[in-house]
C-alpha cells in the first residue's frame, strides 16, 4: 500500500466529540503509517480542542494487532518508538478519550485501547495481548498500562498465556467499562463522550493528568501534583461558573464553557 494512503481519519460529531476512525483493510493492522497519522491527528486536535475523543475501528474490528509484515528486518526498538510516540500522545491528550471496540482488539490494538481513558465493548469484542505466542512481549505500553488498569497478577496471566478476553470478563476485571450491542457500540461511546464534553473539560484534563502522572510518583509527590492541578483548575472560567452556580442554584446545574 502506498505511503500516502489514508488509514486514520477524524471527523467532528455532535456534542463537540472528535471521532478518530481507523480504516486499514482488512484487519486494521497497526503499521507505521497508522501510528504517524494518529499522531498527526492528535496534534491537529490540540489546536482546536474537542470536548472528548472517541477512537473506533469500524463495525467489524477495532484493530487486530501490529502489522507483523513490518517486523521482518526491523529491530524491536524501531517498532516500539512508533507505538510509544503515538500512544503516549493519545494517553496524554487532555480530554477524555473513549475506545469504541467492535470485534478484535489484540496486541497493538489492545494497547491502543489501553491508551484511552475508557473502553466500550460490543458483544463480539475480544481483547488480549498475545505477543508471547510470537516469542516476544508487548511493546506498545501493554506491560505497563495493563497492570495499572487490572492489577499485576491478572495482567501477567493474560500476557503470559496470550488468551483472549470476552466482554463479560473484561467488564468484571476492569479491562472494559461499558458494554453494548455490537451495533450500538459507536453510538454508546459518542453519547458518553458528548456527556463528558458538557462538563468542565479543563478540570477533566487536570484530573486525567493528576491520576496518570501521579501513578508514576510516590504518594508525597503525587499529592504535590494534585495541589498543582488544583490551583490550575481555580484559574479557569469554568471554576468561577461552577462555584457561582453551586452557591445560587445548588449542585449539578452549572453550564460550563470549557475555558
Amino acid at each position: 500500500m502506498a505511503e500516502s494512503e489514508t488509514f486514520v481519519t477524524m471527523e467532528r460529531r455532535d456534542g463537540n466529540v472528535a471521532l478518530i476512525r481507523l480504516d486499514r483493510p482488512k484487519m486494521n493492522a497497526i503499521s507505521g503509517d497508522v501510528l504517524n497519522q494518529l499522531h498527526e491527528i492528535l496534534v491537529e486536535l490540540e489546536s482546536d480542542m474537542p470536548g472528548a475523543v472517541v477512537v473506533w475501528g469500524g463495525e467489524r474490528i477495532f484493530a487486530a494487532g501490529a502489522d507483523i509484515t513490518q517486523f521482518g528486518g526491523a529491530s524491536g526498538g524501531s517498532i516500539g518508538v512508533g507505538f510509544r510516540e503515538a500512544l503516549d500522545k493519545l494517553a496524554g491528550f487532555p480530554r477524555p478519550v473513549i475506545a469504541a471496540i467492535n470485534g478484535y482488539a489484540l496486541g497493538g490494538g489492545c494497547e491502543l485501547a489501553l491508551a484511552c481513558d475508557f473502553r466500550v465493548v460490543g458483544e463480539g469484542a475480544k481483547l488480549g495481548l498475545p505477543e508471547v505466542q510470537l516469542g516476544i512481549i508487548p511493546g506498545g505500553g501493554g506491560t505497563q498500562r495493563l497492570p495499572r488498569l487490572i492489577g499485576p497478577a491478572r495482567a501477567k496471566e493474560l500476557m503470559m498465556t496470550g488468551r483472549h478476553v470476552k466482554p463479560d470478563e473484561a467488564i468484571t476485571i476492569g479491562l472494559a467499562d461499558r458494554r453494548a450491542n455490537d451495533e450500538q457500540v459507536l453510538d454508546t461511546a459518542l453519547a458518553w463522550g458528548a456527556e463528558l464534553a458538557k462538563g468542565a473539560v479543563i478540570a477533566q484534563g487536570l484530573i486525567k493528568r493528576a491520576v496518570n502522572e501521579g501513578l508514576e510518583r510516590d504518594l508525597d509527590k503525587g499529592l504535590d501534583l494534585e495541589a498543582e492541578c488544583f490551583i490550575e483548575a481555580f484559574k479557569t472560567e469554568d471554576a468561577k461558573i461552577g462555584i457561582t452556580s453551586f452557591m445560587e442554584k445548588g449542585p449539578g446545574k452549572a453550564e460550563f464553557v470549557g475555558k
